[in-house]
């Protein structure tokens, strides 16, 4: 313990009965209390600071974490005074695993025997009438819109437009369903990439409708009659029992009243602000559990962007590090690099051999992301989580025929047979897409034979669920990709059951904050209003020759 921490404790020490009293103070609450969560951003599952505040300003947005509602539902049986916690949702930033973790959050509120209400300021879509019926009210703004209508992928086959300009689409894949670059390849959605996203969509599609029966009381075939009569305005949904009120804001307090008492609403940051502060600071600096995020496209290189880099000294520092006692390995990417994502997992192998390592998947973890979570002994998933895609893509747009239309000749001299392959204007021949072909082959090998290691599997039992094919995480829990299915509060629970004695009192840290995403070679408003696949884009014009990536078309 350093000298200044010493002093610091002893100043401390000596004001401790008016810091108590303060403290005191902070922590009265008045009669019907409700605690008010707002949300109006991105949810996460873990903040990237050192305690968790809800909200926490990062980056300039507002994010709630799910780790701080769990705090709050810890704290409730002291605080009798909370008679319910309100969620005023105003923008859901959320996948659907990351919703049904938010979900899984408002259910264990309710548990604690308080009322929990969901207040809908500008209306809702499917996934916010999704996270909704976990509360024991949902109220909405008067004229909103509410429209659980179900998912819908789209994507856009750019083939004949490609062939009308004079461009080719050059893809070479490992597994028949590894689907990254077909809208460039094809004209049309190939069997395989619709069977995938057909199981995933049904997934998605019955948690909805599991969740508006058990929320909102009803059997399935009336929630799913209330997901085809969808939209609704606020006022029909109350008619319909998809909703209990349309009030403004300023009407919640007298709507939620007790005993002629209106509701007073105290902010989630300060009621876990003043429950968390302490009469003395610890001494000593205790052992910790880490949360190390792999979030985004996996990319290699020296550049800023080079996750890999990055990725690998969080690595090195948690397994160097003797606070460190085991690790929840957060992932939220499609993949990206296949050199980029061996490097991780050789690194993870280390880490795994000298302390537990748990991979707690989020939205996406697919690709690369599932390569990298080969190495941890345990992996969490959300029954809503995409992930699987064990397989190798290479792909890239040729502009040679276009060069011939615009009257442009191509000389080429070259010393080696495959000289050329690398050329982004070239065309490879029958000789160089064999040889290509045999480098994806020798990657995808590589990735059953890590996926084999990492499961306790036969290749063969591998090859059978990879080929590319994407799973949603209740499926890829019945094919054994996954251990267990839960949120977050589960992965650090399999930890501290890994790390043994003392673990339940050990906090949680995130080592550092997310990685920053690969910035789109295209601007994702107009990739999105066209329902064109940004990654078959960025995989296209990508320098790298072999990529494990996950491309699904966007799901609503």
């Amino acid at each position: 313990m350093s000298v200044l921490r010493f002093i610091g404790f002893l100043i401390r020490l000596a004001l401790a009965p008016f810091w108590a009293a303060w403290i005191a103070l902070r922590r009265r609450l008045p009669r019907n209390a409700w605690i008010q969560v707002d949300v109006d951003g991105p949810v996460v599952e873990f903040p990237a600071v050192r305690r968790p505040t809800l909200p926490f300003l990062a980056g300039g947005q507002r994010v709630v974490a799910l780790s701080a509602l769990h705090e709050i539902a810890d704290r409730l049986p002291n605080a009798p005074r909370v008679r319910g916690v309100l969620f005023v949702i105003r923008n859901l930033g959320a996948g659907m695993a990351t919703a049904t973790s938010l979900r899984k959050a408002i259910m264990r509120l309710r548990e604690t025997g308080r009322e929990v209400v969901v207040y809908l300021q500008n209306g809702g879509d499917t996934k916010e009438l999704y996270v909704a019926s976990a509360a024991n009210r949902i109220v909405v703004a008067p004229h909103a819109t509410l429209a659980p209508v179900g998912f819908v992928s789209s994507s856009r086959y750019a083939k004949r437009t490609l062939d009308k300009l004079g461009i080719a689409a050059d893809r070479l894949a490992a597994g028949d369903y590894k689907s990254a670059g077909e809208t460039l390849a094809l004209d049309k959605m190939s069997d395989a990439q619709r069977e995938q996203l057909g199981a995933v969509l049904d997934a998605f599609y019955d948690g909805l409708i599991d969740a508006l029966s058990a929320g909102r009381n009803v059997d399935r075939e009336r929630a799913k009659a209330l997901v085809d009569g969808a939209p609704y305005s606020s006022e029909k949904a109350v008619l319909a029992g998809l909703i209990d009120a349309a009030a403004y804001e300023d009407q919640l307090p007298a709507l939620l009243a007790k005993n002629g008492e209106n509701a007073h609403f105290v902010s989630a940051q300060r009621f876990l602000a003043a429950r968390r502060a302490r009469i003395l600071p610890r001494l000593g600096r205790r052992p910790v559990l880490a949360v190390l995020p792999l979030h985004g496209a996996i990319t290699s290189g020296s550049g800023p962007l080079a996750m890999d880099e990055r990725f690998i000294s969080a690595v090195r520092a948690a397994r160097s590090s003797r606070r460190v006692r085991g690790v929840v390995l957060h992932i939220d990417s499609p993949g990206g690099s296949a050199l980029a994502s061996d490097r991780m997992y050789h690194e993870l192998t280390q880490l795994a051999r000298e302390k537990p390592v748990v991979a707690y998947f989020g939205n996406v973890a697919a690709s690369g992301g599932y390569y990298a979570a080969a190495a941890a002994h345990h992996i969490v998933a959300e029954p809503t989580t995409i992930t699987g895609s064990i397989g190798v893509i290479a792909a890239r747009l040729v502009v040679e025929p276009l060069l011939d239309k615009l009257g442009i000749v191509t000389e080429t001299i070259k010393r080696g047979a495959h000289a050329a392959v690398l050329d982004p204007l070239h065309r490879v021949d029958e000789d160089e897409r064999a040889a290509l072909e045999g480098e994806i082959q020798n990657f995808y090998d590589a990735f059953v034979g890590v996926v084999a290691e990492g499961r306790k599997w036969t290749r063969e039992a591998v090859h059978a669920v990879a080929q590319g094919r994407v799973w949603s995480g209740r499926d890829a829990k019945e094919k054994g990709l996954v251990d267990e299915l839960g949120d977050g509060r589960a992965a650090i629970a399999a930890l501290r059951s890994r790390v043994g004695e003392g673990a339940e009192r050990m906090e949680v840290i995130a080592v550092r904050p997310p990685w920053q995403r690969h910035p789109p070679l295209a601007p994702a408003a107009v990739l999105d209003l066209l329902g064109i696949d940004g990654d078959a884009v960025a995989l296209a014009f990508s320098h790298d020759r072999v990529l494990a990536l996950a491309a699904l078309p966007r799901i609503l």
